[in-house]
């Protein structure tokens, strides 16, 4: 609702939530949610006129796209994650068209109307190599030592924070030096205690703008297992160990890691077992240069660069 606007376009907002998978007395009021935003779906939709209805999935692209497609108007959905979420499943059956970032989607969508387009990133990840040395001068690194990149996304992620926070002395004591996204929600408390633990092996951020040089200068790469975040990594071509989120609707971040260890090109520890053993996984694969070769190779592969133009090429061809 902030970023729409400030990018130059209108955004109006739907009274709608996600359906809870438990008893709840917010799925009592759940189907006069999804009458008021099928209203005023059928009341944009006539104002607009638009020849063409996008989805990218959740809960606020179902009203939309249900009235779209009961008046007739082509219709496409992004599906971003290796498992399909159930507005799109219920969807996929009127759309016209589905985009897909991974293959082996026919199992939750018709084949016939699949295309597999990854998912549009940030062009800026693009050609990493040549950026090796300005990363290196930004971030403040030594050229000689291995450099990991820790994000957990804007807000942050508790658990992969206080994994590494824990693994920190260690990291020194091994030559090791991190390029650190705490988020908004932890940056506080994370530099307090780094501040505390005497190590200068650590760039620590709230929020890194520029993370086609943080990619650039990583040697590895530890993060969360969301859509977008897997859709970079792949463009980047950087070995990564993926700490899913079990805080997610129907548990798909850990579905779209194992989507990439299936194909040798990234590595999983659960949210469970992070505290214990990330930083020893980051130890291992640091030590194991085949190995991460071997990682970076393989992700690469699946990286998809012109995702965004692919899509909107379906897009204008439904438009006729």
């Amino acid at each position: 609702m902030e970023k729409v606007p400030a990018a130059g376009y209108e955004i109006e907002g739907m009274w709608i939530s996600g359906l809870q998978r438990r008893l709840t007395w917010e799925n009592l009021i759940f189907p006069f949610k999804v009458i008021s935003s099928l209203i005023k779906s059928r009341k944009i939709l006539k104002r607009f006129r638009p020849q063409v209805v996008v989805g990218v999935g959740g809960y606020a692209s179902g009203p939309m796209l249900r009235a779209a497609t009961s008046r007739k108007i082509p219709s496409l959905i992004q599906e971003q994650n290796s498992y399909a979420g159930l507005t799109n499943k219920i969807l996929s059956k009127q759309a016209d068209r589905i985009c897909v970032a991974y293959d082996h989607m026919e199992k939750y969508f018709p084949y016939e109307k699949i295309v597999v387009t990854g998912n549009p990133v940030r062009k800026d990840i693009e050609h990493l190599e040549s950026k090796r040395q300005q990363a290196l001068d930004h971030f403040n690194l030594d050229q000689k030592k291995i450099t990991v990149l820790v994000t957990g996304g804007s807000l942050g992620a508790r658990t992969i924070n206080e994994s590494i926070l824990k693994g920190l002395k260690l990291f020194k004591k091994t030559g090791l030096q991190l390029i650190w996204q705490a988020g908004s929600f932890y940056y506080k408390d994370i530099s307090e205690a780094v501040a505390e633990m005497d190590v200068d092996n650590v760039q620590l951020y709230e929020f890194i703008n520029e993370m086609d040089l943080a990619y650039s200068a990583a040697d590895v790469v530890v993060a969360r297992a969301g859509a977008l975040t897997i859709s970079e990594l792949c463009l980047a071509g950087k070995p990564a160990i993926l700490i899913p989120s079990p805080n997610v609707a129907e548990d798909h971040q850990t579905k779209n890691a194992k989507a990439l260890v299936a194909e040798d090109a990234a590595q999983l520890v659960t949210d469970r077992d992070a505290q214990k053993n990330l930083a020893t996984e980051v130890l291992n694969l640091v030590a194991d240069t085949l190995l991460r070769e071997k990682l970076g190779e393989n992700i690469k592969k699946l990286g998809r660069p012109h995702a965004a133009e692919d899509i909107a090429k379906e897009v204008i061809k439904l438009a006729g």
